[in-house]
Formats: C-alpha cells, structure tokens, sequence
C-alpha cells in the first residue's frame, strides 16, 4: 500500500503509523517488534516514514488523537487516511469517525471479498495480515517459506526468525 502511494497514487510522504495498542482489544506482537520490521520494510522507500507516535500518546487512544498529533506537528501537511475497504466497513465502531474523515478523508483500497461505500477504491494484491502470520506459522513448509519470500523483504524475515516472532 506505501509503495503505490508513493509511487502511483498522488502523496509526496507516506507515514506508517504502528498502532501501539489496538483500540479493539485485539492481540498484537510487542510494538518495538512491529515498529522495527515497518522500519525494515520500507527502509528503501525515501518518501515513506515510520514513526513511534502512538507510544507517546495517552492510552485509550484513537486514530483521531493520532492524526491531531500529526497534525500539530506538521500543520502543512493535507493528511489522508490510507485504510482498505474492509477497515472502512468497521468505521461505526470508530471513535469519532466523522471528526477523523474531516481531518483526514480516506483514501480507500478495495480488499478480496470486500466493497466499498461507493467511494472510489484502489485495487491492491490479495494480501492481508491474517493470511500473512499463518504463513508465518507455517514457513518451514515450501509453500509457506515461498509466499514468504514474494511477500516480505528478507531484512524483515531476518528480524522475525532472529526475534522468534509468529512461532
């Protein structure tokens, strides 16, 4: 998705925002693990930066709190909101959702299996995150180890085995 928006897609800077804590309750590795192989991933991308903003932000805390922040520090900027489809259609249970599209309309991609609200989506490769950690469950399987070598740059698979993450 950062690499179309940076390459394709109209955006001169792409900032990847590692959620600290999901405001779902849903389970996630350690953030200083999911922040450091977002930064190995799109290392070799000049327009894209990740950043360690949620940490600094009081918990609970929400996608709006994040983009205030960001906005704050970097008035210039005309913010958009990267998201897919799927994300988009979960939106009602979003904490002020309507304050968030104001300061950051979405920008929405279409995921397999998903549609849109009729706004205009962008097509992206059958990926997602869920598909990808049981790849990773099962990369001492060819199959597995396969996909895993098309999908994920191999200083983030390094980072992985060296961490013992997704066992």
């Amino acid at each position: 998705m950062a690499a179309y928006l940076g390459t394709i897609a109209p955006f001169d800077h792409v900032l990847v925002v590692p959620v600290f804590e999901h405001a779902f309750e849903k389970n996630l590795s350690a953030f200083e693990h999911r922040l450091r192989m977002c930064q190995l991933a799109f290392e070799k991308l000049a327009f894209v930066e990740v950043t360690p903003i949620e940490a600094t932000l009081k918990r609970p805390n929400y996608t709006l709190h994040t983009l205030q922040a960001i906005k704050r520090a970097h008035p210039s900027w005309h913010l958009r909101l990267a998201m897919g489809a799927d994300v988009l259609a979960e939106s009602h249970q979003w904490h002020s959702f309507d304050e968030v599209i104001a300061l950051a309309p979405p920008f929405v991609f279409e995921r397999h299996g998903t549609t849109s609200d009729g706004r205009k989506t962008y097509l992206l490769p059958q990926v997602s995150s869920t598909d990808l950690r049981g790849q990773l469950r099962a990369r001492h399987e060819t199959a597995a180890s396969q996909t895993l070598e098309d999908l994920l740059p191999e200083s983030v698979r390094q980072y992985i085995e060296d961490s013992q993450l997704y066992l």
